[in-house]
Formats: C-alpha cells, sequence, structure tokens
C-alpha cells in the first residue's frame, strides 16, 4: 500500500534525499507505475574530467566541489510487476521481471533538479533492451552478464560482455566481512553519489526522466580490483584518464518505486 506524501511542516533541509523523492513522486498522480526489487548492489565510483564528461551528456552535470563523477552500478532486478494488476499484471510481467544489469551513470541537475543521466546500460534481457528505448527513453544494450556477488563470504565478482562488440568490464571486489550496512552519513559524497531519485534520459531527440523511491540504501565500503575496463574505455574517452575513488555494497531493497516516463 503506497504511504502518504510527508508531512509539509517538517523542514525540507533536514530531510533525507529520500523523503524528498517520495514527495516528488506522489505529486503526481498514478505514481508509481512499477514495483520491483534491486539486489545485490554495487556501485563504483570514477572522477573524471568534466569537460570531457560534459560533451557526451545533454544535461548540465552536477558536479561535487567541482568534480565531476561516473557511477558503475552493479546489480540483479527481480520480481518487477506492476503496482496495480494483481497476479494478472504479474503474470504478464514474467518474461522481463527479473534479469541482471549494469548501469553506467553520471550526475545531473534539471531544472532545479539533481538526478543522473544513463551513458548506457547493459542488460542480460534480450526483451528488455527492445523495450527500454520505446518507453522510457534508456540506452540498453544487451549483455551478457554474469554476477557472483556472495554476501557470506563478502566476495563480489563481476564480468559483463558487450554481445555486440565483445568489449568486457572485469571486476573483483571484496566488502568488509560483518560490516554493519547502515544509510550512508548525512552530507557525505557517499550519499551525494548515491541518494538519487531521478533519472533523465536521452535516446536520439527524445528527453524524458522518471523518478524512483526507496529508503536509504543500507550500504558499506567496499575494495574493488578492476580487471577489464575495454567496456568503458572503448565507448567513452573520460574513462580512458578516471580515477577511481571507491565503492559501495548493498544488500538491496525489496519493493522499490518506478515512476512513469514523463517529457524532460
Amino acid at each position: 500500500m503506497i504511504a502518504t506524501a510527508p508531512d509539509e511542516r517538517i523542514n525540507r533541509v533536514s530531510r533525507t534525499p529520500s523523503s524528498l523523492a517520495r514527495e516528488r513522486m506522489l505529486s503526481r498522480r498514478g505514481e508509481p507505475l512499477f514495483l520491483a526489487d534491486w539486489m545485490r548492489v554495487l556501485m563504483i565510483h570514477f572522477e573524471v574530467d568534466a569537460s570531457e564528461l560534459q560533451r557526451v551528456v545533454p544535461y548540465q552535470l552536477d558536479l561535487h566541489d567541482e568534480r565531476a563523477f561516473v557511477s558503475l552500478v552493479a546489480f540483479t532486478m527481480e520480481n518487477m510487476h506492476p503496482r496495480l494488476g494483481g497476479k494478472l499484471g504479474a503474470w504478464l510481467f514474467n518474461p522481463i521481471a527479473t534479469h541482471d544489469f549494469l548501469n553506467v551513470r553520471t550526475y545531473v541537475r534539471h531544472n532545479g533538479e539533481p538526478g543522473i543521466h544513463f551513458l548506457a546500460e547493459w542488460l542480460s534481457s534480450w526483451l528488455a533492451v527492445q523495450l527500454g528505448p520505446r518507453t522510457f527513453g534508456l540506452p540498453y544494450r544487451h549483455g551478457r552478464i554474469c554476477y557472483q556477488h556472495d554476501l557470506e563470504q563478502g566476495c563480489l565478482v563481476g564480468r559483463v560482455e558487450d554481445v555486440k562488440r565483445g568489449n568486457h568490464l572485469k571486476y573483483r571486489a571484496e566488502a568488509v566481512l560483518g560490516a554493519p550496512f547502515a544509510p550512508c552519513e548525512r552530507g557525505s559524497l557517499d550519499e551525494w553519489l548515491m541518494e538519487r531519485y531521478t533519472a533523465f534520459n536521452a535516446v536520439g531527440h527524445t528527453r524524458r526522466f522518471f523518478r524512483v523511491w526507496h529508503p536509504p540504501w543500507p550500504q558499506c565500503a567496499a575494495q574493488v580490483k578492476l580487471e577489464d575496463l575495454s567496456l568503458l574505455q572503448d565507448n567513452w574517452d573520460c574513462f580512458k584518464e578516471a580515477r577511481l575513488v571507491g565503492a559501495n555494497f548493498s544488500p538491496g531493497l525489496h519493493d522499490v518505486w518506478m515512476g512513469r516516463p514523463h517529457c524532460a
């Protein structure tokens, strides 16, 4: 059941990005459109040259202390289904309900609202790849994806291959065993990178955005070793001089709200 909008009497400055995102989502009728579980999430963060990055981003970059960032988000989406429609709706979505993602995202601001922009997204589902650009204006690509994000051992291994071009991303990471999963510290760079709830997209001349909502990410720091970056370096010049600045791992969240596409 969808909760009501947050109390307007709460000071906006003191509210979390998550609470503000819920208010934005519920300000439009019919939201959210979908629910899904985003599970075993690894975010890998790079600092890149802002001017080089801006050349390939159709929105104004959102900078942190004058620095530009790009993040990789490797996760598995499970149980995607319409908020309305019950068992029939879930059955109709079954062919695309569960698949792996690799999002390559940067940080933008449009009409005063902070968000993300996807440079590209690799999906393991061929059918989902056909639907995303038409409905949400998403830059989907088909990938062969193998994730082994082992919570118990703290070992995170991933491999993504572009089906058409054959280039790869390969990584090995470790999360601290026994480390508590907790929301990011308020005002930290981790919060700035992770707590984003609006996606501004562009495919051709089509510009759209959609919003999501979930509680703040439960997360811990991770140490990453990058074994193959050809998937990134062959697509974007800014990755040739990119600097790895950190990573975060989350066990994931259930019932993430996913909104409708709107014209940006």
